[in-house]
C-alpha cells in the first residue's frame, strides 16, 4: 500500500470463457473524448452527492412549509439514503450485464422527474416519496457513472488521475451543499434546491451519448445472481433503515434489535450464497486484494466522520448560534473551499509518494479538526469556536476522498467496475446513515442527562460528544491505512486489450 497504485486485470484467474470484441467505446487509451466524459460524468455523480446533503440547511423551511413532524422531516434525508445506499451493488451489477450507458440513462431521467416531484410536491408524503425515488435513481447513476470512466480511462496513469478527480468531486459535493442550500433557500425558497437538477440533468441526458460509448461485461452468456442481489439489497435497505429509525425509538427497542438481527442473518446468508455462486454478484475473491478492503473500509469511515460531524455542525450553527440558513451556508464555505485543495493535492501527491502516507495524513486532519470542534460553546462565535476546525477538516476530508477511491478500485479488472464502484459507494453511503444515526443517539442521550435549564446549554453539551464520536470515526479509517500492509498479491491473468502493471 506504500506504493503508487497500479490498475490492471482481476486479482485470479477465473473460469475461461471466450472473450467477445473489445467494446470500441472503452477500446482506444486515447479517445479524445475521454476528459470531456468525465467532466460530464463527474457533474452528474457530484449532482448525486449534493443531493445528499443540500437538504440539510432546508430542513426547517420544508418543515415549516409542509408542516411536518420532526420525526417525519428526518426521512427527507433518510428516505434518501436508505434506497440511495440499499440499491446501488444491484444497480452496479445490473449495469455491467445490460449496458452501462443505458442504465445510466434511465438513471438520469429518473433523477430529473424524481427531483422536478420532490420541487412542486404538496404534501410531507408526496416529498417522502419523491426523495425515496431519488434515491433509486442515484443508487443508478453512482455506480455506472465511475463504471464507465474506469472504461473510458484505459491507461493506468491517467486513469488513477480521473479516479482523483472523481474522488475530489465526492469530498466537494459533501460539503458544498451546506453553501449552495443555504443560498437557494434564503434566495429563492427550499423547492429550488430541487429545480436546479432538471435542466442540468436534462443537458446530461442529451449529452452523454454524444461524449460516452457503451460498455458491458464481455461474456458469452450473461448471468445474474438474483438469490445475491435479493439478499444484499434487503440486508442493506434493513440496515440503514434499522440505524437512521434507532435515534427516535432507541438502539435497544426491540425494533432496532430484531432490524439489526436480520440484517446480519442476511449478510450470513449472502455469504453463503456467493461463496457457492458460479456467477457471483460480489465475488470474494476481490477482497484479497488489500488495497480494495482498505480503500472501502476507510470510504466507510469517511462517511461516519464526514456526516458525523456536518449533522451537529448543522445543529449548533442554526440552533445554538442562531445562524440562518444563508450565514450557516456561508460559513461553511471555508471548509468547501479547503476540500478542493486537499482533493487536488492529495490527487498529485499520490502519484509521487504513494496512497498511504497521503491517506495517513488526511486522516489525521480529520481527526485534528473534528476533536478541536468539541470545544464549541452555548455563547460561542464562528471564529473561535468552528474556523480552525472546519479550516483543518477541509482538506483532510478532499484527500481521504481521493485516496480511498482510488484504492476501492486499484486492480479490479473493467468488466467489474460496476460492481466495485458500487461497493464503494455503498460503503460511503451505510458509511453516512450510520454516522448521523449514531451521533444523533448520543447528542440526545448526553443533551437528555444534562440538569441546566438552558435548553441550548444541554444542546451544546450533546453536542460535542457528537464531535467527539465523529473523531473516533476518523480514528477508525486511520487505523485502516496504519495496519500492516504485508500480503501476497493474488496472481493476474491478462485479458485481451487490457493493459499489465
Amino acid at each position: 500500500m506504500d506504493r503508487p497504485p497500479r490498475t490492471g486485470s482481476a486479482s485470479q484467474p477465473r473460469p475461461i470463457e471466450p472473450p467477445l470484441p473489445v467494446v470500441p467505446a472503452a477500446a482506444d487509451a486515447h479517445d479524445p473524448r475521454r476528459w470531456k466524459a468525465l467532466a460530464l460524468l463527474g457533474t452528474a455523480f457530484f449532482m448525486v452527492i449534493l443531493d445528499a446533503t443540500i437538504v440539510l440547511t432546508a430542513i426547517p423551511s420544508i418543515q415549516e412549509s409542509l408542516k411536518l413532524s420532526v420525526a417525519s422531516v428526518q426521512w427527507v434525508l433518510t428516505g434518501y439514503a436508505v434506497t440511495f445506499g440499499g440499491l446501488m451493488l444491484f444497480f452496479g451489477r445490473v449495469a455491467d450485464l445490460v449496458g452501462r450507458r443505458r442504465v445510466f440513462l434511465a438513471g438520469v431521467a429518473l433523477f430529473v422527474l424524481s427531483s422536478l416531484l420532490c420541487g412542486i410536491a404538496w404534501t410531507g408524503v408526496v416529498l417522502l416519496a419523491a426523495r425515496a425515488i431519488q434515491g433509486v435513481s442515484a443508487a443508478i447513476m453512482a455506480p455506472t457513472a465511475l463504471a464507465m470512466v474506469v472504461s473510458v480511462f484505459r491507461d493506468p496513469t491517467e486513469r488513477n488521475r480521473a479516479l482523483g478527480v472523481w474522488g475530489a468531486l465526492g469530498g466537494i459535493g459533501a460539503t458544498a451543499g451546506l453553501l449552495v442550500g443555504g443560498v437557494i433557500t434564503s434566495g429563492l425558497g427550499w423547492q429550488w434546491i430541487f429545480y436546479i437538477n432538471v435542466p442540468i440533468g436534462i443537458a446530461i441526458f442529451l449529452l452523454v451519448p454524444v461524449l460516452v460509448g457503451d460498455s458491458r461485461e464481455r461474456v458469452t452468456r450473461r448471468r445474474f445472481d438474483a438469490a445475491g442481489a435479493i439478499t444484499i439489497t434487503a440486508a442493506l435497505v434493513l440496515l440503514i433503515y434499522s440505524v437512521t429509525y434507532a435515534p427516535e425509538v432507541g438502539w435497544t427497542s426491540p425494533g432496532t434489535i430484531v432490524g439489526l438481527a436480520l440484517t446480519a442473518a442476511l449478510v450470513a446468508l449472502f455469504l453463503v450464497i456467493e461463496s457457492r455462486s458460479a456467477a457471483a454478484l460480489v465475488p470474494l475473491r476481490l477482497f484479497t486484494l488489500r488495497t480494495l478492503a482498505a480503500g472501502n473500509l476507510a470510504m466507510l469511515a469517511v462517511g461516519l466522520a464526514v456526516d458525523g460531524m456536518l449533522f451537529p455542525l448543522t445543529l449548533y450553527a442554526q440552533q445554538v448560534l442562531g445562524y440562518s440558513a444563508l450565514q450557516f451556508g456561508l460559513t461553511s464555505a471555508i471548509m468547501t473551499v479547503m476540500s478542493i485543495v486537499g482533493a487536488f493535492a492529495g490527487q498529485a501527491a499520490v502519484t509521487r509518494m504513494g496512497l498511504r502516507p497521503i491517506a495517513v495524513s488526511a486522516f489525521l486532519l480529520i481527526v485534528t479538526g473534528t476533536l478541536l470542534l468539541t470545544s464549541v460553546s452555548v455563547d460561542g462565535t464562528f471564529s473561535d469556536d468552528l474556523f480552525w476546525g472546519l479550516l483543518i477538516f477541509g482538506p483532510g476530508m478532499g484527500a481521504a476522498f481521493v485516496t480511498s477511491q482510488i484504492a476501492a478500485l486499484d486492480g479490479v479488472a473493467e468488466e467489474e467496475s460496476g460492481l466495485a464502484a458500487g461497493l464503494v459507494d455503498t460503503s460511503f453511503n451505510i458509511g453516512s446513515a450510520l454516522g448521523i444515526a449514531i451521533v444523533t443517539s448520543v447528542a440526545l442521550s448526553v443533551a437528555g442527562q444534562m440538569t441546566t435549564d438552558s435548553p441550548s446549554a444541554a444542546l451544546t453539551e450533546g453536542l460535542r460528544s457528537a464531535f467527539l464520536t465523529a473523531t473516533v470515526f476518523a480514528g477508525l479509517g486511520l487505523l485502516a491505512w496504519l495496519l500492516p500492509a504485508k500480503h501476497t498479491a493474488p496472481d493476474h491473468q491478462d485479458r485481451p486489450g487490457e493493459p499489465t502493471v
